[in-house]
């Protein structure tokens, strides 16, 4: 694919993925070339690229003779999900706290997005507090070094974040209790620590979903 070409997909996969997570495109929707390409002012050729990564991604599934749709994403999805974010989540915060300065990294990225979801949560905007938390786990996932961690539990959080329909994961008060304990453990220099309150915050959302889950039945 032309580098213009492969530079219009990644626009368009980058669009449309943030409409399915943030619930312009609930699950369900069939996502048309023709509207798509209009909305976005883009031609059918990367809009087709975008739509078969997408798929790739575990954002879209693609039905035969009747195209693309986005995924109703259940519990039994959501354990396979969770399970492998507990474990690369962990993974990261390990190698954070044996980088060559994980207090500055807690300082001056993690605290900031600290006190800023403390203060959205003050507010009671959950769709900036929704943003912040994947901003702060990202933070932690890029800081660990490896791209495809990043990349993998990039695409898992959006997938958690589709099937949750925009409600954030769980308590805000734990939520922000569990971010600081993290920091804590990585500022240390602990990697079993960080590690181990890492994947047990995970735990917790999912145990939250599972919550809710049962709630609505």
């Amino acid at each position: 694919m032309p580098y213009e070409e492969r530079t219009l997909a990644q626009s368009a996969y980058g669009d449309i993925r943030a409409m399915i997570v943030d619930g312009d495109l609930p699950p369900g929707t069939k996502l048309i070339v023709r509207l798509l390409s209009e909305r976005l002012g883009l031609s059918a050729t990367p809009i087709k690229s975008a739509l078969a990564a997408l798929e790739r991604d575990g954002f879209l599934i693609a039905i035969p003779h009747r195209g693309f749709h986005v995924p109703l994403i259940g519990p039994a999805d959501m354990r396979e999900i969770y399970e492998l974010r507990e474990l690369l989540d962990g993974i990261a915060a390990r190698k954070v706290a044996v980088s060559p300065d994980p207090a500055g990294f807690v300082r001056t990225v993690l605290d900031p997005l600290l006190t800023k979801q403390r203060e959205r949560g003050d507010d009671g905007d959950l769709a900036s507090l929704r943003d912040l938390d994947v901003e702060f786990h990202r933070a932690v996932w890029r800081a660990s070094g490896n791209e495809r961690l990043t990349q993998v539990t990039d695409n898992l959080s959006g997938q958690i974040r589709l099937a949750w329909s925009g409600r954030p994961s769980g308590g805000v008060p734990r939520t922000l209790r569990e971010h600081e304990a993290i920091m804590d453990a990585i500022a240390a220099g602990d990697p079993a620590r960080a590690e181990r309150v890492s994947r047990a915050h995970v735990r917790h959302s999912a145990a939250a979903y599972e919550k809710a889950v049962s709630r609505r039945r």
